[in-house]
């Protein structure tokens, strides 16, 4: 308990500089013979935090959506949202390292080397996931869920603490469901789980995945679910591709193996 105890304390230490500093500081970029250089400022009102909402303003809401506070306190609240993400994703360094430092007595050499070998795929995935969120999913179905807005001509705002929430699950749902194509690689890699069983059961999972979209979306009417359905069944597919191209691979290294005299 109190080695625990010493690497969640090291974990919140961390995750707490990072947080106050994204409330506390602000980014200029200053030019330094033609390269833009990034200098943090003290400034309480346009930090980190700050320029984080006002960049997903920009790039994410509809020019004829504002944002929006009902009550005094919301704005910080926001601000304060996004430095604990910031201050989570900032930490995951760290967070893995005690976890991996706290684990590995535990672990045999080829439960190292697996864990090791899915850290760079599963991150990668993650910020594709996040990526494909920002750029593509969130913009499209906030622009087609205030068009019916517009067909009415009423004015469109946005609570600016849902705004932050809604991105943010948006976020993390894509990032974490980019990683199927893994777990489906893994969990067959470790054998609880063979390949026929996610082909036998392709239309059950997809059902299943139509059903998460629509339980996720905002929209009641059943046409922004497929920002999410659409992407996680092309990856359940790719997923698949993947996992038999492997067995294959695995397949005829054992044909070859066998056949050495």
């Amino acid at each position: 308990m109190k080695e625990i105890r010493s690497r969640v304390i090291r974990i919140f230490i961390v995750m707490a500089v990072i947080m106050i500093t994204c409330l506390t500081l602000g980014v200029i970029f200053v030019d330094v013979n033609g390269l833009k250089v990034p200098i943090l400022f003290p400034n309480s009102f346009d930090n980190i935090s700050v320029q984080i909402i006002l960049l997903l303003n920009n790039d994410i809401i509809p020019n004829n959506v504002n944002l929006i506070q009902t009550t005094p306190g919301q704005a910080f609240t926001a601000q304060m949202y996004v430095a604990i993400i910031v201050g989570f994703l900032g930490s995951l360094p760290i967070i893995f390292r005690e976890f991996m430092a706290f684990l590995n007595p535990a672990l045999l050499h080829n439960e190292r080397l697996v864990i090791k070998r899915t850290i760079i795929p599963a991150v990668t995935l993650f910020v594709l996931g996040c990526l494909f969120a920002y750029f593509v999913a969130i913009p499209y179905t906030l622009e087609f869920l205030y068009k019916y807005g517009q067909a009415m001509d009423v004015l469109s705002f946005f609570d600016v603490t849902s705004f932050i929430m809604f991105v943010l699950n948006f976020l993390i749902i894509f990032g974490l469901s980019f990683e199927l194509p893994l777990i489906m690689w893994a969990t067959s890699k470790s054998n609880l789980v063979t390949i026929n069983f996610w082909k036998q059961n392709m239309k059950y999972i997809i059902i299943l995945i139509v059903i998460l979209g629509a339980f996720i979306t905002p929209d009641g009417g059943g046409i922004t679910m497929w920002f999410i359905s659409g992407p996680l069944i092309v990856l359940y597919v790719l997923g698949l591709i993947i996992i038999e191209n492997n067995s294959k691979s695995n397949f005829t290294v054992k044909r070859v193996q066998s056949t050495r005299p």
